[in-house]
């Protein structure tokens, strides 16, 4: 068993590697490497679908409109950022906000992955399809799957995976708002179920150490590794 700050200081070697990462052809277009925020022990965890141009300029995920409707409604649960933490398939923005290509996502899987191991989450809320489709290893679409949570293998973990609408989708559909606040107000049972039964071995996360590594439009550089992970 890792201990906390064991965890932590990995993932921070994990978010190292990543801010050099060179795996597709989006690391010549980023401003930077949006690696996630918030709680580093969080037993609930948000993946969306990738950076957006404010993310990618301020680094940090779920800035924008759609961030501000997350806000509000872990707010409705009684929770807020810095108990969760929240990250998105692609550690990179897509031009012009296009969708993922495939071997986007599989450059940055390994990466959620670790994520995923280090974290420990007990809940995982998949935003929208493509987080969706890539922890279920299924084509199935959020509009049949929201609401409907299952316990899963990510990584070496089991967690209960629990897709949702992503806030982008609701901001001007009300029935998908709706749709989305009936979902979220069920997170704080899943929670309290406790983690799922994990397997019964993995093997160990691998060291690192030695590996190759919109709204207003504010320029903040590329933020240090405390503003990306919360607790660090």
């Amino acid at each position: 068993m890792r201990s906390a700050p064991e965890r932590r200081e990995l993932l921070r070697a994990v978010y190292e590697e990543a801010r050099g990462c060179v795996r597709c052809s989006l690391h010549g277009t980023r401003t930077t490497v949006v690696f996630g925020a918030g709680n580093a022990d969080a037993d609930l965890m948000f993946i969306g679908e990738a950076p957006g141009a404010n993310e990618d300029r301020m680094g940090l995920p779920f800035v924008g409109q759609a961030g501000k409707l997350l806000d509000k409604l872990l707010a409705e649960i009684s929770m807020d950022r810095k108990e969760v933490f929240i990250c998105n398939t692609l550690k990179c923005r897509p031009p012009d906000n296009r969708d993922p290509h495939p071997n986007e996502i599989e450059a940055c899987e390994d990466y959620l992955s670790r994520q995923v191991d280090l974290i420990e989450p007990t809940v995982i809320c998949t935003l929208g399809n493509f987080s969706t489709k890539l922890l279920r290893a299924d084509s199935t679409g959020i509009s049949r799957l929201h609401g409907h949570e299952e316990v899963r293998i990510i990584g070496p973990r089991a967690v209960r995976l629990y897709p949702l609408y992503h806030p982008a989708a609701a901001l001007y559909t009300p029935s998908t708002l709706e749709a989305l606040r009936a979902d979220f107000h069920r997170i704080p049972d899943l929670l309290a179920l406790g983690p799922p039964e994990q397997p019964s071995s993995f093997e160990p996360i691998p060291d690192i150490d030695d590996e190759e590594p919109d709204e207003d439009e504010i320029d903040v550089g590329e933020p240090e590794p405390a503003a990306q992970l919360g607790l660090f």
